[in-house]
C-alpha cells in the first residue's frame, strides 16, 4: 500500500513538473522552430540536426515557462484559470520550480551551443531574457506588453533557421513576421475572454479606459487582416495555386470570427477567434513547408 502511494505521489510530482513547462505552448514552439529549420535547410533534410535544434529550443522554452510561473505564482493564485497550477496550488515549492527552471534553461542553452551552433543558443537565451525581464514584468504595467512579448514569442522561427544555416537571412524574417503578427489576435482575444480574471491579478493586458474593448477588437481585426495579407505574399512567386488556395481559405476562416468580434465583444466570440487562430497558424506553416518541397 505504501509503495503504491509513493508511486502515485511520484507520478503526480512528475505531472506537475510537466505542467510547469506549458506543453500547449511548446507545441507552437515545435511548429515554428521546425518550419524555420525546414525552410532554411538544404536538401536532404538533416534529421539529426533538426532533432538537436528542437530539443535545445524546447529545453529553453520549458525553462522560460517555468520561470514565468515562478515569477507570477502569487498572481496566478488570484485567477480562476491559473489557481490550480502547481505553484499557487502548493503542489510544488518555489525552490523546486526555480531549480527546475534553472536546469532547463541553462541545459538548453548549453545543448544548443554544443550540439547545434552558437547563434541558435544566443537567440534562445535572448528570447528567454526578453520574455522574463521585459514582457513578464510589463504585464502588470502596460498593455504594450503584448507588442514587446511578441518578439521573443516569434524567436523560435529564427532559432530554427539558425540551427540549419548558422546565420539569418531575408526569408527568415518573413517567417518571423508571420508568427509575430499572429500573436496579436491570438493573445488579445484571450485577454478579452479572461478580462476580469486578469484584472483580479493586476495584469494590464488591455487598456483600462477601453471599457467596451472597442480598441482591442479593432486591433484584433487589423492585425488579422495584415497577417492574412502577409501570409499570401509568397503566392505571387509560386506557380502552383495550392499555397494560394490553402492560405486564402485559412485566412477567410480566421477573418470571419475576427470581423464578428469587432461587432460584438462577447467571450464566446473571442473564444472563436482563439480557436480560429490555433487552426490558422499550423496550416500556414505547413503550407510554407509544402511549398518548398
Amino acid at each position: 500500500m505504501k509503495k503504491s502511494t509513493a508511486v502515485a505521489d511520484f507520478t503526480s510530482k512528475l505531472r506537475d513538473y510537466y505542467i510547469l513547462t506549458k506543453p500547449e505552448v511548446n507545441l507552437l514552439i515545435v511548429m515554428a522552430t521546425s518550419t524555420g529549420f525546414c525552410l532554411a535547410s538544404p536538401a536532404p533534410l538533416r534529421v539529426a540536426a533538426l532533432v538537436n535544434t528542437l530539443c535545445g529550443t524546447l529545453l529553453v522554452a520549458s525553462g522560460t515557462a517555468t520561470f514565468n510561473q515562478w515569477m507570477e505564482r502569487e498572481k496566478d493564485g488570484r485567477m480562476r484559470r491559473t489557481m490550480a497550477r502547481p505553484l499557487p496550488a502548493g503542489r510544488l515549492s518555489s525552490r523546486e520550480a526555480f531549480l527546475f527552471g534553472l536546469v532547463l534553461s541553462v541545459g538548453g542553452g548549453v545543448y544548443l551551443a554544443v550540439a547545434v551552433n552558437g547563434l541558435s543558443s544566443l537567440l534562445a537565451i535572448s528570447a528567454l531574457l526578453s520574455y522574463l525581464m521585459v514582457y513578464t514584468p510589463l504585464k502588470q504595467k502596460t498593455p504594450w506588453c503584448t507588442l514587446l512579448g511578441a518578439f521573443p514569442g516569434a524567436m523560435p522561427t529564427l532559432i530554427g533557421w539558425a540551427g540549419a544555416r548558422d546565420h539569418i537571412e531575408g526569408q527568415a524574417w518573413f517567417l518571423f513576421a508571420i508568427v509575430f503578427l499572429w500573436q496579436f489576435p491570438h493573445f488579445l482575444a484571450i485577454a478579452l475572454m479572461y478580462r476580469q480574471d486578469y484584472a483580479r491579478a493586476g495584469f494590464q493586458m488591455l487598456p483600462r479606459d477601453d471599457q467596451h474593448s472597442r480598441f482591442a477588437r479593432v486591433e484584433i481585426l487589423a492585425f488579422t487582416i495584415v497577417l492574412v495579407i502577409t501570409a499570401l505574399l509568397p503566392a505571387a512567386r509560386v506557380r502552383e495555386p495550392i499555397y494560394l488556395i490553402v492560405t486564402a481559405i485559412a485566412g477567410a476562416l480566421f477573418l470571419y470570427p475576427a470581423v464578428k468580434l469587432a461587432k460584438s465583444a462577447t467571450p464566446v466570440m473571442a473564444g472563436r477567434v482563439v480557436r480560429a487562430s490555433v487552426l490558422y497558424l499550423p496550416i500556414v506553416l505547413a503550407a510554407l513547408i509544402a511549398e518548398k518541397v
